[in-house]
């Protein structure tokens, strides 16, 4: 196993591809602590001709950066242990993606569909057709039936007013 060592901040490419995926307020996290405790796990680099290239650790890469430091500490990694590692997290990035891609589509769906069912039922109050004898309403006495709840502005409202009615979510 490779031991942890010092590398030159200003020899650390970064590929464009990797900076896409920085998160500034990670960043800052990461600064705070390294502050406090130090750089507690060393990041990855594969050399290139007279530099190094950035495999993992973009955050703590930058957090060091940001804190004015010239060096960092890494693990010298080969290039085709570098591939191997970027394929395994964009394979994962990509199916965490499709997973979440796939949920959101099922609540829209459920939404959708449950307003579909509020419009649906209550053209039919509306008009009174399709409506039992035990739904309507009889004269002097107030109608005890519920009201259709009212359309939700953001998808966590109607996840919430979804639960509090004993929905499916």
């Amino acid at each position: 196993m490779p031991k942890p060592e010092s590398f030159p901040i200003d020899k650390i490419y970064v590929p464009v591809k990797r900076k896409k995926a920085l998160k500034p307020e990670l960043v800052q996290e990461i600064a705070e602590s390294m502050l406090e405790i130090g750089q507690q796990a060393p990041i990855l680099v594969r050399p290139n001709e007279d530099r190094f290239v950035l495999v993992e650790g973009l955050h703590r890469f930058e957090a060091c950066k940001a804190l004015g430091e010239a060096t960092i500490i890494g693990l010298l990694v080969s290039a085709d242990t570098a591939q191997q590692k970027t394929q395994l997290s964009q394979s994962a990035e990509a199916i965490a993606e499709s997973d979440k891609m796939a949920r959101l589509k099922k609540l829209r769906l459920e939404k959708q569909a449950a307003d579909e069912q509020t419009v649906a039922s209550d053209a039919a109050m509306a008009t009174g057709s399709a409506v039992s004898p035990r739904e309507r309403p009889v004269k002097g006495f107030r109608n005890n039936r519920k009201a259709a709840p009212s359309p939700t502005k953001t998808l966590s409202a109607w996840l919430t007013q979804q639960k509090r009615d004993g929905g499916r979510y």
